[in-house]
């Protein structure tokens, strides 16, 4: 397989509840207002230190929209799915945007006592009707 790099974030940051490795940066969340299967799941902008699953086409509450899951590329557990393409107008907003299913605490790179971490699983990603 080689050697994995990951890309260090700097400030307060997401990462793998499983090994810990950056995921997004704070400052690039967009919403907190979706939800998957097992809860809450937050809207980003970009992603980092992750593998992309095979396209596939599945209906959530906002409509029919082409996804992938996404994987930490350090552990390889299931921690969200990346927006390819949505099929109504009203929710094109979300191409090319990353959700990260949340639960756990806050990783904040400066002070590491409030630390916030994406719980994951080995499955298939929860759409947001399911």
């Amino acid at each position: 397989m080689g050697r994995i790099f990951t890309v260090e974030l700097e400030g307060r940051s997401y990462g793998c509840k499983s090994c810990k490795t950056h995921l997004a940066l704070a400052d690039d969340l967009i919403s907190r207002a979706f939800y998957c299967q097992r809860g809450k799941a937050y809207l980003f902008n970009n992603v980092v230190n992750f593998t992309i699953g095979v396209l596939e086409e599945r209906m959530m509450l906002s409509g029919l929209h082409t996804v992938a899951d996404i994987f930490c590329c350090c552990c390889g557990q299931i921690v969200g799915w990346k927006y390819e393409s949505a099929h109504e107008r009203s929710q094109k907003y979300k191409e090319g945007k990353f959700v990260l299913e949340s639960r756990g605490r806050i990783v904040d790179e400066i002070d590491f006592t409030a630390e916030f971490h994406i719980e994951s699983c080995v499955s298939m990603s929860d759409a947001e009707d399911a």
